[in-house]
């Protein structure tokens, strides 16, 4: 299966690069997990993956752990990754990866601005429940945080060893606790087990080589490259993100000219939203929503909302309702129309 040796070096890439840009390889490795996995299991074999990672760094790295960070990021964290972990059974993460995706890509901006030093806040240690209520909450719910919340951890004055040690000892517990509850939901499998082994061996493989990469690096440069890991993880998710929610949900767009009138439109699920310019001079928008067939009849209906902007008829809107009936169809829209109601603006 050429899906695992490709796991395995893509992995090892990202983990590599991930190392030195303080973290980011789970967001890079979600959608290759995608090709193997589906989507609720992505964050379990991300978990094995990053669980092994994450207890190499601590024993690389362990004596740069900062225990105050970790004493107050856990205890907030700990529940909600559990609280993550449950919400994963009830709504597909493909929509919040769609939002880290966007968060992540904002790092652009940060490249293409001179780098500035980041100077420590002090209050900054405040907001560490929260900051580990989010972290958790998101690792539960997607299986990874990466490069997320690295900039907190340079706010707190954590120079590049301590920022790759105390995220791995914040990490540690997680993933422990999530690997349990993903077993209990029923989310764990021999494909999921295969993948995760995968990825970890990937990054015991990247560690070596960020042993010796990270002495070579300034803490500037080290920074510098965790903005450009995360807007390239940013970009990564928001193409899978967005390739899977036009797959799940039927999503499409088209353009067309026919007969002198020019449409646009777009299909989402049972919506159709269309933007029409018509001759001589009208333009309409469209909203055609498909209802469930009857289940006594099998007939299939839909209702369409037309907002017209005419010249020489003013601003209206029209409202039909589409079905088939007696086996007649009349309308534009091949289907029979029962009513007609004209509102003018």
């Amino acid at each position: 299966m050429l899906l695992v040796p490709l796991l395995f070096i893509v992995s090892c890439a990202a983990f590599t690069i991930s190392s030195v840009a303080g973290g980011g390889a789970g967001l890079v490795i979600m959608p290759m997990l995608g090709l193997m996995l589906t989507a609720s299991r992505i964050p379990a074999a991300l978990s094995i993956g990053t669980m092994i990672s994450t207890m190499g760094r601590i024993a690389t790295f362990r004596r740069a752990i900062m225990w105050r960070v970790v004493l107050l990021f856990l205890p907030a964290a700990l529940p909600a990754a559990a609280l993550g972990v449950y919400c994963l059974r009830l709504m597909p993460p493909v929509y919040l990866e769609l939002l880290l995706g966007l968060f992540l890509s904002g790092n652009v901006v940060l490249l293409l601005r001179p780098q500035a030093t980041i100077q420590p806040d002090p209050a900054c240690w405040r907001s560490l429940p929260v900051i580990g209520f989010a972290a958790g909450f998101i690792s539960g719910f997607t299986g990874a945080t990466g490069l997320l919340f690295n900039r907190f951890y340079q706010k707190l004055g954590l120079q590049k060893e301590a920022i790759i040690a105390t995220r791995a000892a914040n990490e540690v517990l997680l993933h422990a606790i999530k690997l349990v509850l993903y077993a209990r939901f029923g989310l764990f499998d021999h494909s999921v087990l295969v993948a995760g082994l995968v990825v970890g061996a990937s990054a015991i493989v990247a560690l070596q080589m960020t042993r010796l990469v990270l002495p070579l690096l300034t803490h500037a440069q080290f920074c510098r490259i965790g903005h450009a890991a995360a807007a390239l993880a940013g970009i990564f998710m928001l193409g899978s993100a967005a390739h899977q929610i036009a797959l799940k949900d039927a999503m499409s767009l088209t353009y067309g000219r026919a007969h002198g009138e020019t449409e646009l439109a777009m299909t989402w699920r049972s919506h159709r939203v269309a933007l029409e310019l018509e001759r001589p001079l009208e333009l309409e928008v469209k909203h055609r929503v498909a209802l469930a067939s009857d289940p006594a009849t099998g007939r299939h209906g839909a209702t369409l909302t037309v907002l017209h902007l005419a010249a020489d008829r003013g601003v209206f809107v029209t409202r039909r309702a589409l079905g088939d009936h007696d086996g007649r169809r009349t309308g534009g829209d091949g289907a029979f129309i029962p009513h007609h109601h004209r509102h003018n603006a």
